[in-house]
This record gives C-alpha cells, structure tokens and sequence, in this order.
C-alpha cells in the first residue's frame, strides 16, 4: 500500500507526540492520584448542562456545521458572519485541515514556541522548514515581535501562535495581537491564532483574532474553556471566502461533516454561554489564586504568573535531589501526583506544565503538596 500523502507527492511522516504518549488516558487515569497535568476545566456531564437528547435523526449534517452554531460562534467577532466560520472535529481537526490545506513540503513557517503539538508536528509530516521563536522565562514568555519579523522569508506561509498561550497561561495584548496581524499582513503571509483558551482570559477576551484581517484564522473548540471535549467540536473562523472554500474541501474529504449528537450539546452550550462562563472564570481565578499563595511559600519554584487559561509551566530554581527525572518518579510513584513535563512542549524538564482548572479543588491542594514533596526528595 503506498503511503498516504498531502496530495503534492510528499508522504506525511506521522510521529507519535510525547504529550500524547505520555498523556494521561494512555497511562491510565487509575494509576493517577493527583491529576495536575489537564489543560482543561472539569470534564462535565449531559446532567450538568441541564441537556437530553431529542429523538435526533441521524443523518449528514451540514458540513459546514449547523448554521445556528455557526452564528453563535461568529457573532464573538466583529464584522464576522456564519459563512466564515468551519466547524470541524475538534480545534485539532481545524488545525490539521489549515496545515494540510495551505502548506506544501519545503514551505517555510514561523512558530512561536512552546505551542501545541499539533502545531509543530503536522507541518513537520507535511515536511515544511520551521522557524522556532522561543519563549523564554527571563523575558516573562513575551513574544520577541523583532525576532518574528527577522524570521519572515519570501517561502513563509505561516506564523503560528497561541494565545492566551499554552503552557505558560501567559497573554498577548491587543497592540500585539494586531501588530503581528499587521505584519503578516506587509509581508504577504497569513496569521494563525489558537484562541482555544479565549473564553479564559481574566481580564477579558481579546478581539476574536480572524476579524482582524482576511489573512488571520482564528480556531478554538468547546474542550478547554467548557469542559466537554468528548464531543469534539471545535472551529476554525476566517473572512476570506476563498479559503473558507478550501478548508471546507479539505474537511469534506477527511471526515464530510460533524456528528449530529455532538453539533446538538455543541449548539445547546454556545447558546447558553453567558451563562455558563462567569461561575467557571470565577473559580478559575480562585484556583489561580491558590496556586499563586502555593508558589509564594515553594522555594524550588518560580514561575511567571498567567493572565488566563488554566495552566501555568513553573521552573525548578535548582537540580532536585537526584535530578530532574527522580522527581518526576518521585512525583508520580511515591506521591501519586501527574505534572506535564517540558518535554512535551520541546522545553527542558526543569519546566512543567501544572493544570488547575480541572481537579477537584482539594485534590488540587493535595497534588500541590505532593509536588512540594518530591522535590524535596
């Protein structure tokens, strides 16, 4: 069988990504006490969301994506309209239909780095050069705009980031937001924003990034902010007709459409946002301030503080006793304690991403100490 391709010739070279490896529900939730490694809020139930479902008939749905969920999404961006939005299989599948449509092998990208895997990963299958804007603690995980720009070349297709960002919970401000619009813009590429923790930023969303400019996509998804990812729906907003006809070609041909059950929760959730966000926002920076008070007395630690989502990548201030890699089998076999290590996020492991937002806020507490344990040893 020949391998599968891009459509230009060029076989995708699929690697396994250690944040999915490693994730939990590969290890086995049952051999977790203290789960501090999610990226989300609270997993929730149909009976949480007040939601049964009708007698649906299961057919094809729109593939687009049902045109009042399309109205709901876009109605968070100003000047935006359903037809410019896609709903697709998860904010990964968004992401995987952006790379696969519009990047071929040898095209160049710019990604600010850490970022989500997929981001990385899917154009290095398709087998695009990739500029690496690191992130670094000393500058606060402030994006280098000066070193986006030198980055840019006449091949750059590309330039990929998160904001609010993951791991660190860190934000962009709105002149930045634009001024990276703006530079994609004058230098002829296109700006991809994952906006996936948007409805998390504590001291208010940004402008919805796609309506700055026909040549900036936003995606996001219900699994992070909401805390239903088991219905897999996410989406990718743009306002430039003829690629919204070429992302729409890309989804037809790996999935046609979404399922009917999950675009129904997807719907019912959108439609009840404003009521359903402000108690999760409010909890959410209750819990950022347990952490912060928890980080204030941890010595071994440092971190630069989030200004939304719910996670935070902290920093060892020192080699713990045995080294990074006793503390994290400290953590987990003695402690019972899951923490994401920078590996995932191609960072050294003195970094982890430590998750909030999903715990029970006393097993947040109790996975706190477990951390303050194992790096002591």
């Amino acid at each position: 069988m020949a391998p599968a391709t891009n459509g230009r010739g060029a076989a995708l070279r699929y690697v396994r990504m250690p944040i999915e490896v490693e994730s939990p529900e590969e290890y086995g939730y049952a051999r977790i006490r203290w789960n501090l490694s999610e990226s989300s809020v609270a997993d929730r139930r149909l009976s949480d969301l007040g939601l049964t479902f009708p007698d649906l008939t299961l057919l094809y749905t729109e593939h687009r994506g049902a045109t009042r969920l399309r109205e709901l999404i876009a109605a968070e961006g100003a000047g935006l309209g359903p037809d410019d939005v896609l709903v697709t299989n998860g904010a990964a599948g968004a992401l995987f239909i952006i790379a696969t449509a519009l990047l071929a092998p040898g095209d160049h990208l710019v990604v600010i780095r850490p970022n989500y895997a997929t981001n990385l990963e899917t154009p290095r299958a398709i087998g695009c050069e990739i500029s690496l804007i690191d992130l670094t603690f000393e500058s606060g995980f402030a994006v280098d705009l000066d070193a986006v720009a030198a980055a840019i070349t006449p091949r750059t297709r590309l330039i990929s980031v998160t904001n609010p960002h993951n791991p660190t919970g860190v934000m962009l401000s709105a002149a930045q937001q634009q001024a990276l619009a703006d530079l994609a813009a004058a230098r002829g590429c296109r700006l991809l924003v994952d906006e996936t923790y948007r409805d998390l930023s504590f001291d208010g969303p940004l402008p919805l990034a796609a309506s700055l400019g026909p040549h900036v996509i936003s995606v996001s998804s219900l699994s992070k902010a909401y805390g239903v990812p088991g219905i897999r729906i996410g989406w990718l907003v743009n306002s430039d007709p003829a690629l919204q006809t070429l992302f729409l070609a890309a989804k037809e041909q790996i999935g046609i459409c979404c399922s009917v059950l999950d675009e129904f929760v997807a719907e019912a959730v959108m439609a009840r946002r404003a009521e359903i966000l402000p108690p999760i926002l409010a909890e959410m920076r209750a819990r950022l301030g347990l952490v912060a008070a928890w980080m204030a007395g941890e010595d071994q630690l440092e971190w630069v503080r989030p200004s939304g989502g719910v996670v935070c990548f902290p920093r060892m201030t020192a080699e713990p006793p045995g080294g990074v890699d006793a503390f994290y089998r400290r953590l987990l076999e003695d402690q019972g304690a899951y923490v994401g290590p920078g590996h995932w996020f191609e960072m050294s492991d003195r970094h982890f991403r430590l998750g909030y937002g999903c715990p029970a806020r006393e097993d947040l507490e109790q996975g706190l100490k477990a951390i303050s344990a194992a790096l002591r040893g």
